[in-house]
């Protein structure tokens, strides 16, 4: 994932608890399966079973995953650290962080801020990294990136954003897309989920004096100021809204993915194979 804006509302008693659009960016030659369910044991399953426990894509390179959730009210997200001077081909894979916590692995904690205290223990192993972990039925979310000078924290209520930096660094699409979540979210609960992917997939790039310098060429700071992305070799290969709603002691989850690829490893440029899910959670 490269970019990720988010609404949490931790201290409401009715409505949208957690209300997320993000886009993933990934080289076109990289193979993925898209939005389905798998089982804890890492055993594929077809999509749309229902005796499984993950709702994730699958990354066929590395392995793990980019986002994901739970029956049992588990999420995970994870995006890059740009720094492209500070990269080791030798380095484990990012996504297995966001399986692990999704599929509960042996030995690791089980809250949202212990397992990403457990994380940077060993984080400089990795390279950059944000990575958010969350629990919605004890509605707690956490952050933590292994190139800031920050510990693991919960995060406060809000609307916040991700992209390859540190949480909430005001580059110009999380600034322009976290406004607008903020301004969908605080005007209709109830939004659209295609609205939401919608605003996502907006292909206006940044001003020349308003790009931040990571290390690339001017020119590939332009193509990535994107919040949709579109060039030759990498772009915006899906885009995930999804919201968790609050009804009595249950959890009401909606997930839509719009990808580039039908299921069958065919990279189809602009993406518009659509996936829709909803389950429901016990508060406890």
């Amino acid at each position: 994932m490269c970019l990720i804006v988010f609404d949490w509302r931790p201290r409401a008693s009715v409505g949208a608890l957690f209300t997320l659009a993000a886009n993933r960016d990934e080289f076109l030659r990289r193979t993925a399966d898209p939005l389905h369910w798998w089982n804890a044991s890492d055993e594929v399953t077809s999509p749309g079973s229902s005796a499984t426990d993950v709702l994730a894509g699958r990354d066929l390179v590395g392995g793990g995953t980019w986002l994901g959730m739970t029956r049992s009210g588990r999420f995970a997200a994870l995006t890059n650290y740009r720094a492209p001077n500070d990269m080791r081909p030798d380095a484990p894979t990012r996504g297995t962080l966001v399986s692990r916590w999704l599929t509960g692995a042996q030995g690791l904690p089980d809250t949202p801020l212990g397992y990403l205290e457990e994380i940077a223990r060993s984080g400089d192993l990795y390279n950059g990294f944000n990575l958010i972990v969350g629990e919605w039925t004890r509605r707690e979310l956490a952050w933590y990136c292994n190139r800031a000078d920050r510990a693991p924290a919960l995060l406060p209520e809000g609307t916040h954003g991700i992209s390859n930096a540190v949480l909430d660094t005001p580059w110009p699409k999380l600034v322009r897309k976290r406004a607008e979540l903020a301004q969908l979210a605080t005007g209709d609960a109830q939004v659209p989920l295609a609205r939401l992917v919608d605003m996502m997939r907006d292909p206006q790039v940044a001003p020349d004096r308003e790009l931040p310098a990571t290390g690339i060429s001017l020119e590939r700071e332009r193509a990535l100021s994107a919040a949709f992305i579109e060039t030759p070799d990498y772009g915006t290969r899906g885009t995930t809204a999804l919201r968790v709603t609050l009804r009595g002691a249950l959890l009401d989850v909606e997930a839509l993915e719009r990808s580039d690829d039908d299921g069958a490893h065919r990279v189809v440029r602009p993406g518009a194979f659509e996936r829709r899910e909803t389950f429901t959670i016990e508060r406890g």
